[in-house]
Order: C-alpha cells, then structure tokens, then sequence
C-alpha cells in the first residue's frame, strides 16, 4: 500500500523536528509527528546511540522497541557534550520547526541550549520539553523514568488485587501519554504560530509525566474531595461498574465482558441462564449490582467455564452484549479487523540472523482515510543520516562531518 493507494497527503508534510529524546516519552512524540508527515531527525550519541537500542533487544544490534518507537525517522549522530555538537545543533535549528526533548530540567540550559539561546537561532521554534515533573516546581529538578509518575500521578494504587501490592501495567504507558500529549501540544503550538506572532513563554510546551498521568485518572480527585471516596484497587474490575470483569472458559482461555449498561444487563442475564438475576429489583442500577458484584461475577464465571472461549463470545455477540477475546501477540497478527484498516505492516528488518527477517509493526493511529497510513521506515541505524541532513541542511563536506562524529 503506498500513499498514493490511500489519496491522503499527510498533514505535517514541510514541518521539520530535532529530536533530541531518548527512551520512550519524547521519541513517541517524535514518532507521531513523523507517522502524519514531519520530517524528524533524531539526535543519538556516538557509538551507543539511544538507550533504547538494548532495550528488549533478543539478538541483532537494535531492538524491535527502537524500530518501532522511532520510526520514519531519520538518525544523525552528534556528541552534545562538545562545543562542535551542541554549535551544529543551534545550526541546525535555523532550518526547524520543533524542538523535541525529554532530558531532565536544567540539562540543555547547562550546555548553553536553553530556551534564550534557541529562540536566538529561531525565533520561531516551537520547543516542546517533556520531564518527570515539569520545568517549574519544587520537584522540577529529581529525575523520574515513567514508573515513577505512575505512582505520582495516582494510577498505580488503582492497578492490581486488593490484597496485594500495586502492579504495573504492561506497558510504560506513563511514557506513552505524555508523548501523545506533547505531540499534540506541538501540533496546537505549530497552528497558533501559523496565525499570530507567539512570544517565546508561549511556544516553550511543558509536558509533565506525572501530570500526563493525573489527566487521564478520571475524577479520582474530584470524587476524593467531594465524597472523600478513597478509590482503591479492584482487580479485573472497574470501581463502581458491574458485572464487567474477566472470566474464564472450558479451553484454558478466558474472555472480557463488560455488561454493565442497565439494558445490556437484562440482555446479558438472560443470556447466562439467569433470568433471576435480570429480574431482580435490587439489581437495575450500577450502584446496587456494585454491591453485589462477588454474586454476579461468579454465576458469570460459573456460565463461561462451561463453554469454550468462541462458544462464549458467539452467545454474547447474538445477544449484543459487548464482549471480546484476550489477545496475545499472535492473535493480533492473525486478526482480520487490524489487517482490513493495515495495522500490522510488514517490513524486512535484520533480526540478528543471516538474512533480514519480514516483521510486522503496528500501524499508524489515527486512520486518515480508511486505513492507516503506511509506515514509510522503521526505526534507523545508529547515524544512518548522518551524512545526508549535515551535508544537505548545513553544506558540510565529509572532512567536517568526519571530525564531529
């Protein structure tokens, strides 16, 4: 599938980013910017390039993390802890729309990079900073990996058993939110300055990841303060939702249901056997089937373990009652609504082995015309594009590209 098959042109088509993150918060902002259109180029240090590289890394010399959290980007190599480095940095800014980093507060004003010096060189740039706590306040300064926000911004007291000590998810989705947002908040950055002259405060975008994650925690805080509800871990559930929960099915595998809607649950009673429970008065609410929720998930359980799991989820379906399998990787790649919208795409990759290896890498979200756009590479080598952004941006000579790397 090429562009041309989808007739979309991407939206950020002629804005350029200097990407100078690492690990996951700023790089998925990168890679959103560069997934609609922007041209990214991402500065990695010399020899080991972003940690992120190791990360997970199976075999080979570079992670499916890496190539995936920084794709369609382009990787020069630069040593930022040299006078020569950090001056080609400010060069390269001149021809940039963006600025994108995550190091920790105070980091790029004490390599002579602070915002005074880059609205210097550009005094468009739109600089988009990404740290644990922000650049102001009294934590701005203690540096914190997405672990930490999670637990700052209240999401790991709700994850797991109540009887037992919080978890994390599976994913660093800490890092995850506050890329989605400073990509958007880059994007919003980019339009103002398309329709009025922005001061430099107000094209400096601080994202938070401990605020990333407090913005997406619902109204834990309001509820807290109005109610002093105390929200704790529920497990499988969802604290004043019921029945909705995992269950598990004669074959070893185990389903999600989530028949909470006052209608659906009539639906969803009748369904497992239990007209008693649908027409029971006390149970017409979320709030009074909350309180009897160990009741519901068991007769629920007791239905689905008799069934297998396709057996269980066609009932349901018949019924309208939104439920669905729990996917693993391989039942991903096998599923025919992520193939229909292309949102598992193909590329050969080196895997560490004699040949390059076909591996699939998720899609580009949001959909832009019907499915998602393709992915134009994956994530580079170590200074692929070294050569090609100094010498086409800069007009240096090999000489000169050869003494900064």
């Amino acid at each position: 599938m090429t562009d041309n098959d989808i007739r979309v042109i991407r939206p950020l088509a002629g804005v350029r980013v200097l990407e100078l993150g690492n690990y996951i918060a700023a790089p998925t902002a990168g890679r959103m910017l560069a997934d609609f259109g922007a041209e990214v180029i991402k500065v990695e240090r010399p020899v080991t390039g972003d940690e992120l590289r190791n990360w997970r890394l199976y075999a080979g010399t570079t992670s499916m993390l890496y190539r995936t959290i920084n794709r369609n980007k382009k990787s020069i190599v630069l040593d930022l802890k040299t006078e020569q480095g950090r001056g080609v940095v400010l060069d390269l800014l001149k021809h940039c729309d963006v600025l994108l980093e995550n190091f920790r507060p105070g980091t790029l004003e004490k390599w002579g990079l602070g915002p005074e010096q880059l609205d210097e060189a550009n005094p468009n740039l739109v600089i988009t900073r990404i740290s644990a706590f922000g650049q102001t306040g009294p934590l701005a300064q203690r540096p914190g990996f997405a672990a930490v926000a999670e637990a700052y911004g209240g999401l790991r007291e709700l994850v797991g058993d109540p009887d037992r000590p919080p978890v994390r998810t599976g994913v660093s989705i800490g890092d995850s939110i506050a890329g989605i947002y400073a990509a958007f908040g880059t994007v919003m950055a980019l339009f103002q300055r398309e329709h009025t002259t922005v001061p430099l405060e107000q094209r400096i975008v601080d994202v938070a990841l401990n605020e990333a994650i407090l913005s997406v925690m619902e109204s834990l805080v309001p509820d807290y303060l109005a109610y002093g509800v105390k929200r704790q871990r529920v497990g499988g559930r969802m604290e004043g939702i019921a029945p909705s929960n995992a269950y598990p099915c004669a074959d070893g595998t185990s389903i999600i249901v989530a028949g909470n809607g006052d209608a659906i649950y009539q639906r969803y009673m009748t369904t497992i056997g239990r007209p008693d429970l649908a027409a029971d008065p006390d149970l017409q609410t979320n709030a009074g089937r909350w309180q009897r929720r160990d009741e519901l998930d068991a007769a629920i359980a007791e239905w689905s373990s008799r069934l297998t799991r396709d057996e269980a989820l066609k009932l349901l379906d018949e019924a309208g009652v939104p439920s669905g399998p729990i996917y693993t990787a391989a039942d991903i790649c096998d599923d025919e609504q992520y193939e229909s919208r292309n949102m598992i795409q193909h590329f050969e990759v080196d895997t560490g082995g004699a040949e390059p290896q076909s591996v699939g890498f998720p899609g580009i979200v949001p959909v832009i015309g019907g499915a998602s756009l393709p992915i134009r590479s994956v994530g580079p080598d170590l200074g692929e594009h070294t050569h090609e952004v100094l010498s086409n941006l800069l007009g240096l000579d090999d000489d000169e590209i050869g003494a900064l790397t």
